[in-house]
C-alpha cells in the first residue's frame, strides 16, 4: 500500500477531518442546512471551507462539529433557546477537558 493510502486511512479516524458535505450533514442529523447555519453563527461550529470559486468554498464538517451539532439540536428540541444551547454545549466540553473521560459503567 503506498504512503497516500497510509494517509487516507488515517483521515477515517480523524474527528476533526472535514468530511461531510452541509447538505449530508444536515441530512444526518435531520435537521435543516439554516440550522446548520445557525449554529454556526453562534459559534458553536466552525466548518472548513472547501476550496471553490468566489464564494469561499462549501462549508465542510467533521465528526466532532456533527456531535455538537447534534447536542445542540437536542436542546433545542427541549425548549433551550439556540445561543443557551450553543453556551451549554461549550461549558460541557470546558469541563469535560478538567475532568477527563467517564468512568466504565459510570451514569452520565
Amino acid at each position: 500500500m503506498s504512503e497516500d493510502r497510509h494517509g487516507a486511512g488515517a483521515k477515517f479516524d480523524d474527528e476533526d477531518y472535514p468530511a461531510y458535505t452541509m447538505g449530508r450533514a444536515a441530512e444526518m442529523l435531520e435537521v435543516t442546512q439554516p440550522f446548520l447555519r445557525s449554529l454556526e453563527e453562534a459559534g458553536l461550529i466552525d466548518p472548513a471551507r472547501s476550496a471553490g470559486g468566489g464564494g469561499g468554498g462549501h462549508r465542510r464538517y467533521s465528526r466532532r462539529q456533527l456531535r455538537r451539532a447534534e447536542r445542540a439540536r437536542e436542546l433545542i428540541d427541549q425548549g433551550t433557546p439556540v445561543v443557551a444551547a450553543c453556551r451549554i454545549i461549550t461549558l460541557e466540553d470546558q469541563l469535560a477537558e478538567h475532568t477527563g473521560p467517564p468512568e466504565p459503567g459510570a451514569q452520565s
